[in-house]
């Protein structure tokens, strides 16, 4: 059985602005185990940063403060830590890559003391050390000429160079658990999909667990063991990567997955784009957050909250849908195109992942 390195039990993250409390997270769970990799995925405002982010309190100001829930993080409760410990613990046990490479990275400051200072910090390295172990770590990235360009400062690098450096950073500590807050959408596909690779080879080495922030289901669809998809401040439906690309039972995941571009299906394939906008979590809506923008919305919907249905051992839905007393419905055609077509796609991908793996 995996070892459980991190559970979040009903967490509710709060932002308190001059119009009221904006409710961005509402009773989320989920879990992460060892070296597994879990995306969140769900669209702009959906709560997937918020969420990762509360994990160790890292809200900008007084404005944001967890209202309810817990964060159990092997075995103690993260919630309960005060500033000062969680600063021992960010950057240590739990890191973090933000979007943006450039406004991650301090512009005054040569990359590689940039990489060196958390190997002072929390492993207590001397500068010797730390700038051995840094060159190391650079070198692991694949950033170029590393040595020679120690000296040098951010601006003075690509966009995929300097992503390179902030993974290294991140990485620098050895994390039990890795936080990725879409990492290649400041990127172009072809460095999308390089930095894509190395995230998976240097989760193997060095042993860390990955919880991945996209909009973007290709993307969960080559690097993600589970996946979460988040709307309106909650958690609608959790499952393997092959369940929710395969057998979505979600409304919202329809949707996801219906206005996913696909290269290899023709440029006569239409996308869908999913109607209305996300919910005004100042005023939450009754019912089922994504009822207003469902064509398959029960009268239900608007009056009460969906509780988990269990599809799977590992497959959760939230969705009056799945109730015995709901008519049944068919997916969008989109998806059961995809349906047809991706289990090929799929058992390719693995395989050639796992080949260049063991070629590696």
């Amino acid at each position: 059985m995996a070892e459980r390195i991190l559970e979040v039990n009903d967490l509710h993250v709060s932002f308190d602005i001059d119009a009221g409390e904006v409710q961005a997270v509402r009773g989320v769970d989920f879990y992460l185990d060892k070296g597994e990799t879990l995306a969140i995925v769900g669209e702009s405002g959906s709560g997937k940063s918020v969420t990762t982010k509360a994990l160790t309190k890292l809200f900008q100001g007084d404005v944001g403060r967890i209202k309810k829930g817990k964060i159990n993080f092997l075995g103690e409760d993260l919630v309960e830590k005060p500033e000062s410990e969680l600063i021992k613990l960010r950057g240590k046990d739990i890191s973090m890559i933000f979007q943006d490479p450039m406004t991650s990275l301090n512009p005054t400051m040569q990359i590689g003391k940039q990489v060196m200072e958390p190997l002072m910090k929390h492993r207590g390295y001397n500068k010797s050390q730390a700038k051995k172990r840094a060159l190391e770590i650079l070198n692991m990235v694949g950033l170029p000429n590393a040595k020679e360009r120690f000296k040098a400062y951010p601006h003075q690098f690509s966009g995929g160079q300097r992503q390179r450096i902030v993974i290294a950073t991140a990485l620098a500590c050895e994390p039990k658990v890795l936080i990725a807050d879409e990492p290649t959408t400041a990127l172009d596909v072809t460095m999308q999909a390089q930095i894509l690779d190395l995230m998976k080879e240097l989760q193997k080495k060095i042993d860390t667990s990955i919880i991945f922030i996209t909009h973007d289901l290709g993307v969960v669809a080559n690097i993600a063991d589970r996946v979460a998809v988040m709307y309106g401040g909650q958690m609608v439906e959790t499952g393997d990567v092959d369940e929710i690309f395969y057998d979505p039972q979600h409304p919202y995941t329809w949707g996801l997955l219906s206005s996913m571009p696909d290269l290899e299906t023709g440029t006569d394939t239409e996308l869908v784009a999913i109607p209305g906008t996300p919910p005004d979590l100042l005023h939450p809506p009754k019912g089922d957050a994504f009822a207003a923008r469902s064509q398959y919305a029960l009268g239900i919907d608007f009056k009460e909250a969906p509780p988990w249905f269990q599809v799977s051992p590992t497959h959760f839905v939230k969705s009056w849908l799945l109730d015995e007393r709901s008519p049944k419905v068919q997916p969008p055609e989109l998806v059961v195109r995809r349906q047809r077509e991706m289990p090929n796609k799929f058992e390719h991908a693995e395989r050639v992942e796992r080949v260049a793996f063991n070629e590696g």
